[in-house]
């Protein structure tokens, strides 16, 4: 692997092609109807936000300027007290409905109960409008790029064998803050690609222990043949098939389950396939990272530490029940609560408590649609789940904790999206400088609400995109949908649109707010399209999955070595092969353009 050089990373880099972003917006800005806000708009090496945030800057720039002042010196204060900025812990989780954690009350009805989360929500801020992608892969990408991931190509689920990851341009908030002198490390679910350049140890992180892809076990070894059951689908269910000549035929055989890395260096394989070795992964995670927190603080350097859990083992379908309601989620929930306890823990006993900021949520709403039996995964207020762009797919609970820097007791209702933490992480990092130029960066700086509470946000909007098409976009308590708009009113407009206080799950299309919304949404929509265009989406990282491993297994060498003979006597080369966008192929779930 070679290092990103400055050029990829934006610090230098030159805009060859069309008119100037000033001057862009400023017609833009005239052409609505809104010149004098013209004077708003990003000068040339400041971060690129998308074009939204130039309308609220161009209302709010001044106060947001005055805040900021007093948000520096709070920060400063802080690194002079401490003699360095502040720690920051990210923990992400699969699959969660908003509601599930941090409210005791509703977790009385389903049976179980998570002390530790909700302590943290009670003693920090309990976000109500934390908006993250559909599913998985999209958002984890997001958080690490602080980029909508329809703008590099992560913008739907990674499954195994797609020999496609995060490109090795994008700069990801591990490589910002290691540029301003953090530790940084991963360890648990990765879920960004299987090959080389999205190796997370190679993406920023000085060391990491990770899963390159989704987090079901493999279907091709006994413990998980027989776990697959549930699922489904496991190749010894069927007899031997006499017209079969494909081998392996349309279902590949062999993947890597676990990674782990030093940035600098080639990646290992980790453990082995077996479902003992994937059960294995979130304690040693769990190890790791508490390992790594205390190196660094014995050492008195800053720490970046993100611990991605599986969670929730489709595996562990025979776990015990232990909870009232006897559901997988119900009984899994306490595997994750129970370490977030250990962890506050062990900051206090360090005595970095008040120097270290902790966030916690989920990576998306619920499985709702085909979940194994007994699972229990449930939508609670809102409509929708996983891979959907209601309300229910990308509300999720999230939580933040820095005792001595945010105030107990807070209910945050400012709209928040998963991209504004690589922003926010940046800032209070003392790292905004490293972030790239080049680029759009949709995440914003969202330091205010940590340090100052409700209704400090900077965004009142938000785009879902639904794979790689614009799904929904969201403004203040309105909501319009893009696709599966539904019936045409007798108004002759499509009945898409939704009063999110009045109508949480998005069940009855509104007439009044479609006459006085339907121009506006129409207009944040030209603007998002324009900015495409001066920023056009790119690809995702393709190549030969599972390179760059010292110690790779023969079946591991084997799946390099298919991919290279199924084109070896075809009329085009291996890099052709891998990098042709299928037509249509978002339809069914690609990970290209």
């Amino acid at each position: 692997m070679t290092a990103k050089s400055e050029v990829s990373r934006g610090r230098f880099h030159k805009r060859e092609f069309g008119p100037s972003l000033s001057a862009l917006l400023g017609a833009l800005l005239l052409v609505l109807g809104l010149g004098a806000l013209g004077s708003a708009h990003a000068e040339d090496g400041e971060i690129v936000h998308d074009a939204e945030f130039y309308i609220l800057k161009a209302q709010n720039g001044a106060r947001w300027a005055e805040q900021d002042k007093e948000l520096d010196a709070k920060l400063a204060a802080l690194a002079e007290k401490f003699g360095q900025p502040p720690n920051i812990v990210y923990i992400l989780w699969d699959d969660t409905a908003f509601g599930a954690v941090g409210f005791p009350a509703l977790q009385k009805n389903f049976g179980y109960d998570t002390p530790n989360l909700n302590r943290m929500a009670a003693e920090g801020i309990n976000f109500t409008r934390m908006y993250t992608e559909p599913s998985c892969t999209p958002t984890r990408a997001a958080v690490l790029t602080g980029r909508h991931p329809v703008r590099h190509g992560m913008g739907v689920v990674g499954m195994p064998h797609e020999f496609s990851g995060l490109r090795e341009e994008e700069v990801t908030i591990a490589e910002v803050l290691s540029d301003a002198g953090y530790a940084t490390g991963f360890f648990g679910k990765g879920h960004l690609g299987d090959i080389e350049e999205s190796y997370l140890h190679n993406q920023g992180f000085d060391e990491a222990l990770f899963t390159p892809m989704n987090q079901i076990t493999s279907l091709y070894n006994p413990q998980g043949n027989a776990a697959n059951a549930v699922l489904g689908l496991f190749p010894e269910i069927y007899p031997p098939d006499p017209y079969r000549l494909d081998n392996p035929g349309l279902v590949p055989e062999g993947w890597v389950m676990n990674i782990e890395g030093e940035k600098g260096e080639q990646g290992r394989e980790w453990c082995g396939t077996s479902n003992e070795c994937f059960s294995k992964l979130d304690e040693e995670a769990e190890k790791r990272t508490l390992a790594f927190i205390r190196k660094n603080a014995e050492a008195k350097k800053p720490f970046f530490v993100s611990y991605w859990p599986n969670f929730l083992n489709f595996m562990e379908f025979q776990m015990p029940k232990k909870s009232v309601a006897g559901l997988m989620v119900a009984d899994s929930f306490p595997k994750l609560d129970n370490f977030v306890g250990v962890l506050m823990a062990e900051l206090k006993k360090l005595g970095i408590v008040e120097n270290t900021l902790v966030i916690a949520m989920a990576d998306n709403g619920p499985m709702v649609h085909s979940p194994p039996a007994g699972w229990g995964m449930l939508p609670m207020l809102y409509r929708g789940g996983k891979g959907d762009f209601t309300e229910g797919g990308v509300r999720v609970p999230a939580f933040a904790w820095w005792p001595g820097m945010i105030e107990e007791g807070q209910v945050v209702a400012d709209i928040v999206h998963v991209t504004d933490l690589y922003t926010t992480f940046a800032r209070l990092g003392g790292a905004l400088g490293n972030v790239p130029t080049d680029r759009v960066v949709d995440g914003l700086d969202q330091t205010a609400i940590l340090l100052e509470g409700d209704t400090n946000g900077r965004r009142d909007y938000v785009f879902i995109y639904a794979g790689h098409e614009l799904g929904a976009t969201v403004k203040g308590r309105y909501k319009r949908h893009w696709i599966g708009a539904g019936d045409v009113a007798a108004s002759g407009m499509p009945e898409a649109y939704f009063d999110l206080y009045m109508d949480p799950r998005e069940e009855n299309p509104q007439l009044v707010p479609l006459i006085h919304t339907q121009g506006q949404f129409n207009r944040m929509r030209t603007r998002h399209e324009l900015f495409k265009r001066k920023y056009p989406d790119v690809p995702n990282g393709k190549g030969i999955p599972y390179t760059g491993l010292s110690n790779a297994r023969p079946e591991t060498k084997a799946i390099a070595d298919r991919v290279r003979a199924t084109v070896d006597s075809m009329p085009f080369d291996v890099e052709q092969y891998l990098k042709f966008d299928v037509p249509g192929s978002d339809a069914v779930g690609d990970w290209g353009r």
